[in-house]
C-alpha cells in the first residue's frame, strides 16, 4: 500500500512538472516566433533537444536499433506526432492568440474518438457525442471575438491548429500499438527525424536571420529546448508508468489552462469571462472524451 501511495504521489508530481513544463511553452514560443521563423525556430530547438534525448538513451545503456517492421510505423509516427503536432501547431502561432492555438490543438481527443469509429468500429456513445457538442461550443465561442469574421492570416492559423490536432488524433488511433523499442527510443527518433526535416524546411525556405535573436528570444531557445522538449519526455514517461493513462491524460488539461493564464501574464492577451467559458467548455467536451473505456 505505502508503494502504490508513492507511486502515485511521484507520478502526480511528474505529472505537474509535465503540464507546467510545456503550458509555459506556449507563451515563449509566442516570443521567439517574434524573431525567428517557425518551421527554424521549432526545427533547431527539436535537433538540439534530440542530442539530449540520443545522451539519456546512452546513458541508460538502451539501443536505436529500429526493428525493420517498425521502420513505416515509426515514420508515421513521427509525420503525426512530431510534424504535424510540433511543426503545423507552431506555424499555427503565428497567426493566433495562444488561447486560441492552444484550445485549437486540445481538441485531439474529439477528433479520436471520432475516428475511433470507422478504424477501430467504436461507436460514439451519447456521452462522447455530448462531448463533441460541448467543444464544438467552446471552440466557437473563443472565436467569435470578431463575430467569426477572420482575416486570410488568421484562417491560415486555425486552419493549421486544427489540422495538427487532426493529424496527431489520426496517429495515436491508427498506431495504437507502442513500437517494440523503448519510449525513450521511440521520443528521440521521432524528435530527431521530424524536426530535422522542419529544420531543413526552415532554412530552405524561411531564410531565417539567426543573428536576430534577442538575449530574450535565446532564453526562449533555451527553455524550449531543455524543458519541453527534453525534461517534459521523461517526466512524462515516469508519469504514464507510475499513473493510469486515463488519469494521466486529463490531468494534462492543465495544460492549456496554465498556457492561456501565463499568456495573458507575460504577453498580455485577453483573459476574461469568454475565453473562461470557451476553457471550460472546450476542456469538458475533452474530458468526456478521454474518459471512454
Amino acid at each position: 500500500m505505502d508503494s502504490a501511495r508513492r507511486d502515485r504521489t511521484i507520478g502526480s508530481l511528474c505529472l505537474c512538472v509535465t503540464a507546467f513544463g510545456w503550458a509555459l511553452n506556449w507563451p515563449l514560443m509566442k516570443l521567439l516566433l517574434q524573431q525567428w521563423p517557425p518551421l527554424f525556430a521549432r526545427g533547431l530547438a527539436g535537433a538540439c533537444a534530440s542530442l539530449i534525448l540520443g545522451t539519456l538513451v546512452l546513458s541508460r545503456k538502451e539501443s536505436f536499433a529500429v526493428p525493420r517492421e517498425a521502420v513505416p510505423r515509426l515514420l508515421f509516427a513521427t509525420f503525426t506526432n512530431v510534424f504535424a503536432w510540433m511543426g503545423l501547431g507552431t506555424v499555427a502561432m503565428k497567426y493566433v492568440s495562444v488561447s486560441e492555438g492552444a484550445l485549437l490543438a486540445y481538441t485531439m481527443p474529439i477528433w479520436a474518438m471520432l475516428f475511433a469509429w470507422p478504424v477501430l468500429h467504436t461507436r460514439p456513445a451519447p456521452r462522447d457525442i455530448f462531448g463533441l457538442v460541448l467543444g464544438v461550443a467552446g471552440v466557437t465561442l473563443l472565436l467569435s471575438g470578431n463575430g467569426l469574421a477572420f482575416s486570410a492570416d488568421k484562417l491560415l492559423g486555425i486552419v493549421l491548429a486544427l489540422l495538427c490536432a487532426i493529424l496527431f488524433a489520426l496517429g495515436n488511433v491508427i498506431n495504437r500499438k507502442p513500437l517494440p523499442m523503448p519510449p525513450l527510443v521511440v521520443v528521440a527518433w521521432q524528435v530527431g527525424l521530424g524536426c530535422a526535416t522542419m529544420l531543413i524546411l526552415g532554412v530552405a525556405f524561411e531564410h531565417p536571420d539567426v543573428t536576430a535573436i534577442t538575449p530574450l528570444g535565446l532564453g526562449c531557445f533555451v527553455y524550449m529546448t531543455l524543458v519541453p522538449m527534453g525534461l517534459c519526455y521523461v517526466t512524462w514517461f515516469e508519469t504514464l508508468r507510475r499513473l493510469p493513462p486515463t488519469t494521466a491524460s486529463t490531468g494534462m488539461l492543465i495544460v492549456p489552462v496554465i498556457g492561456v493564464v501565463s499568456a495573458a501574464i507575460i504577453l498580455g492577451e485577453p483573459l476574461g469571462y469568454r475565453e473562461w467559458t470557451a476553457m471550460a467548455l472546450t476542456l469538458g467536451g475533452v474530458t468526456l472524451a478521454l474518459q471512454r473505456g
